[in-house]
C-alpha cells in the first residue's frame, strides 16, 4: 500500500506487506526486523530493497520498546548517521557496535528521509503536516497507545511547526482478533471505552484501532485507516498468527 508524494502534497506515504525480500523461512520475504534470527545479509537487502521502491535516500528507524518516548531526527542527526545506510537496520542487535535509539516514536522535517516503524500486530501510525514539512511515525501497540504515544509525537510535531496533521494507520490486528484476558479487557475498557471489542469466536478483546482513531480525533488529527488485520491476511506478517514471523513496515517521508 502506497500514496506517492506527488498525489499527497509532497509526502510519501507506504505500509509493506512480507513480499519482494530475500529473507527465507517464517521471515519470507521482506522481513524489515528480527534482526535476531535472521541473516544480516538479508536484512540489508531488504532494506535496500525497500529504499530503492519508495525512492528515498535513507530509512530511519529505532528500537521498538512499547513506550511513549519521542526521537528528533534533525540534518545533525542524518549526518552522524551518514545518511541512514541500510545496514543500519544491524544496529538493533545486541551486540551492535553503535546500538540503534530506543524510542517509539519520531519527528522530522528532513527531506529524503523516510520514518519507519516495522511491527507484526501493533499499529504503525504515519503522520504528517504537509505544508509545515514535517512528518512523524509512531509505534502504536497496547502499551503504546494506553501510555500516550500517539499524544506525545503530535506534540513534538506541534512543537516543530506542524497545524494540520494528518494521520494514516497502517495494518494491524483488528477487534475480532486481538484476544485479551477478561481482567485485563475490562480494565481498558473503563479508561479506554473505544478498545471495547469481542473476538469473533466471542471472547473479549481490544480493539486498537478504533482507540487510535479516538485518540487522534481528540487531538484534532484527521486520520484514515489502510489497515486490513495482519492475523487474517496471510500476505503479513503476525505475531499472533505466527510468533516466529518477520516485520513489516510503516514508512512515511517528505519528497527531497
Amino acid at each position: 500500500m502506497r500514496i506517492d508524494p506527488g498525489a499527497n502534497h509532497g509526502v510519501g506515504v507506504a505500509f509493506t506487506d512480507r513480499w519482494g525480500g530475500v529473507s527465507e523461512g517464517s521471515l519470507s520475504e521482506l522481513n524489515l526486523g528480527r534482526v535476531d534470527v535472521d541473516e544480516p545479509d538479508c536484512l540489508v537487502a531488504n532494506v535496500a530493497a525497500l529504499r530503492a521502491a519508495t525512492g528515498v535516500d535513507g530509512i530511519a528507524l529505532v528500537h521498538q520498546v512499547h513506550g511513549n518516548r519521542v526521537l528528533s531526527i534533525d540534518q545533525e542527526t542524518v549526518r552522524r548517521h551518514h545518511g541512514y545506510p541500510d545496514r543500519t537496520v544491524l544496529d538493533e542487535a545486541p551486540d551492535a557496535a553503535d546500538p540503534m535509539p530506543a524510542a517509539d516514536a519520531m519527528v522530522s522535517r528532513v527531506g529524503g528521509l523516510a520514518l519507519a516503524i516495522r511491527v507484526a500486530d501493533c499499529l504503525p501510525v504515519m503522520l504528517a503536516d504537509p505544508q509545515a514539512g514535517v512528518i512523524g511515525a509512531a509505534h502504536a501497540g497496547r502499551n503504546g497507545l494506553l501510555c500516550g504515544v500517539l499524544e506525545a509525537v503530535v506534540a513534538q510535531m506541534r512543537r516543530q511547526g506542524a497545524r494540520e496533521i494528518l494521520a494514516w494507520i497502517g495494518p494491524h490486528i483488528c477487534g475480532s482478533c486481538y484476544e485479551v484476558p477478561r481482567q485485563m479487557a475490562e480494565e481498558v475498557w473503563a479508561s479506554h471505552p473505544a478498545t471495547r471489542a469481542i473476538t469473533s469466536w466471542g471472547t473479549p478483546s481490544l480493539d486498537l484501532g478504533a482507540e487510535a482513531l479516538a485518540q487522534l480525533e481528540g487531538l484534532g488529527v484527521a486520520a484514515v485507516g489502510l489497515d486490513p488485520c495482519t492475523r487474517e491476511s496471510p500476505e503479513l506478517f503476525s505475531h499472533r498468527r505466527d510468533p516466529g514471523s518477520g516485520r513489516l513496515a510503516g514508512l512515511v517521508w517528505i519528497k527531497n
